[in-house]
């Protein structure tokens, strides 16, 4: 009984480790495209942490990435920043990437 426990024991690690790092990319995805948004609206470097941080806490509105969405499409275009939802899911598909080549890289 002892091996599959000891199975047991390391998908259960293997799986806490996986949703850890999913959690981290996702967050960090969002900071980097709260970013690129802040950018687009010519934000101050203030301004663009503190937005970056919005985007960050938008996120646990709802399930998945249409608050987020909802969020960044809304505001560029409250700033006058011609944009659409197609650019605004690219972006966050680039970021997705970055996020997850910069989180492998600290590891």
């Amino acid at each position: 009984m002892t091996t599959f426990d000891d199975r047991e024991r390391a998908f259960e690690a293997k799986f806490a480790r996986d949703e850890d790092m999913a959690f981290r990319v996702t967050a960090r995805r969002n900071k980097l495209v709260g970013q690129w948004a802040a950018a687009q609206m010519k934000l101050t470097p203030e301004e663009t942490d503190a937005y970056a941080k919005a985007v960050v806490q938008a996120d646990f509105e709802e399930a998945g990435d249409e608050d987020v969405i909802r969020k960044l499409l809304g505001d560029l275009l409250a700033a006058g920043v011609e944009t659409d939802d197609a650019t605004v899911r690219r972006a966050l598909e680039e970021q997705s990437v970055e996020a997850r080549r910069q989180l492998m890289g600290e590891a």
